[in-house]
């Protein structure tokens, strides 16, 4: 951070501490939702809901809560986000009813739709596009992969020695501290002019929540039901009318003029790829480690930290090889060695060994998971006029937030598909994850062909330049 200057390393710290808090709270829950039921008393389906409420107001208002920033300020939305955020977690941190714990985690899902666009946003504000944006995105990416494996690991420690609300009262002083170095450090953006987009922001809301709704409840009652299709259909339509209605509103929630770059755009869609496999990838391997090396939670968090170790790693050097072969190279290459890496894992069987069989794949997937992140927000935010940042950050975090839940649900049924009841259950499990790993490398070959399909119009389109 020694390349910046003062004003931008403050703005720096903040922002990858709050993205931080945002990433750590998603998975400290996962490895604390075993005491959380016994704790409070939920039901097999209830429990599913302290993970679901998050998602689904996190999912839902993702749009809304980005194009906030553009019209009250960035500053003053990132405030109030993280002091929602920490009433939030107080409250959770105190409940003793399953109610106010799934009413509390969509709180803090609401407040999280309108603190990740706005880290990003202002990171855009505050570092020009170029290698200033590259460095700072680089950091970024790293928190990514850091925030993901260290919320397993503090989750299985708290849960484990200590209490799962530990979790949640770890957040307030640290919103705190955020608050008050918001308010003297940071700048307030120029709100843009104009008014909400209220039609826009209720077709965007209800389609996505229908979306992601549709999504959780096909993982958990089963697809050939008719409820998961109905709320997909809902979702469908409203999601429509919302398109049809950015394409006519003078101050669009998310302006149509984003997508009109195809780089931009297929970053988009390789970004659902990635954080599909990503996601599904840290599920199928918590799984595997706990279910056939018969690793504790605890055990199973650190089995991720050498990836973690090589994420850093690999993002730490994204700035300098970007400036030699470019950012389209430096993300196909990451997409390479993801698909590598998890080719390795989906080999594994029943017999298999951390030291011997999952290592050197997890380090592979790292520097992939390291290289990747960075480079495809570099061109999802590429070319963006300021008044947009917002916008941009909105479908930014849209796109990962939606390919998570969407990736992970598909993989799921394949997965619970794939059971061979002739096995033993060791045997059993280590073939379907086995297969899950598979579906992940298929997704990021899918992804790989469309930054290939980028890369070569970007070069059709710089020689028809050349030569006219």
């Amino acid at each position: 951070m020694s390349q910046f200057s003062s004003r931008q390393r403050n703005a720096l710290a903040i922002i990858l501490a709050s993205y931080l808090l945002i990433l750590l709270d998603t998975s400290i829950v996962i490895t604390g939702l075993p005491e959380i039921q016994a704790s409070l008393g939920f039901s097999q389906v209830g429990l599913s809901w302290v993970q679901n409420a998050y998602t689904l107001a996190f999912g839902s208002l993702l749009l809304l809560g980005a194009r906030a920033g553009d019209l009250f300020g960035r500053k003053n939305v990132f405030m109030w986000a993280i002091a929602c955020f920490a009433l939030a977690s107080f409250v959770i941190g105190l409940t003793q009813s399953t109610s106010v714990m799934i009413a509390a985690r969509a709180a803090q899902g609401a407040s999280a739709a309108v603190l990740a666009p706005a880290t990003l946003s202002l990171l855009s504000t505050y570092f020009s596009e170029g290698e200033e944006r590259v460095r700072a995105l680089s950091l970024y990416g790293a928190t990514a992969g850091i925030g993901a494996t260290l919320g397993l690991v503090l989750g299985g420690i708290f849960a484990g020695w200590l209490s799962w609300r530990v979790g949640f009262f770890v957040n307030i002083p640290v919103c705190v501290v955020l608050f008050f170095a918001a308010r003297f450090l940071l700048e307030e953006s120029e709100p843009e002019s104009g008014k909400l987009d209220v039609m826009g922001a209720i077709y965007s809301t209800f389609g996505m929540a229908c979306l992601i709704y549709g999504i959780i409840e096909g993982g958990e009652l089963g697809w050939q039901q008719t409820i998961p299709w109905g709320f997909l259909g809902m979702a469908l339509l409203s999601l429509m009318i919302f398109v049809a209605n950015e394409a006519r509103h003078q101050a669009p929630l998310m302006p149509l003029r984003l997508f009109s770059d195809f780089e931009r755009t297929s970053a988009y869609l390789a970004r659902m790829t990635f954080v599909g496999a990503m996601v599904s990838f840290f599920f199928f391997s918590t799984q595997f480690m706990q279910h056939v090396l018969n690793y504790s939670p605890v055990e199973a968090g650190l089995g991720f930290v050498p990836m973690t170790a090589f994420t850093f790693i690999s993002a730490m050097w994204v700035p300098k090889v970007t400036r030699i072969i470019g950012n389209k190279w430096v993300v196909m290459g990451a997409f390479a060695l993801l698909i590598l890496g998890l080719w390795l894992l989906s080999n594994l069987n029943a017999g298999a060994e951390y030291f011997a069989d999952l290592l050197l794949p997890m380090m592979i997937i790292g520097l992939g998971n390291g290289a990747a992140l960075g480079p495809l927000t570099v061109s999802g935010v590429k070319g963006v006029a300021a008044k947009d940042a917002g916008a941009a950050s909105g479908v930014v975090n849209t796109a990962h937030q939606l390919s998570g839940t969407i990736g992970l649900s598909v993989l799921v049924v394949i997965f619970a598909s794939a059971k061979d009841p002739s096995l033993d259950p060791t045997s059993a499990w280590a073939g379907q994850i086995s297969v899950g790993y598979l579906g992940c490398v298929v997704m990021l070959i899918v992804g790989l062909l469309i930054l290939l399909a980028s890369a070569l119009n970007s070069n059709m389109r710089q020689r028809k330049m050349a030569s006219v």
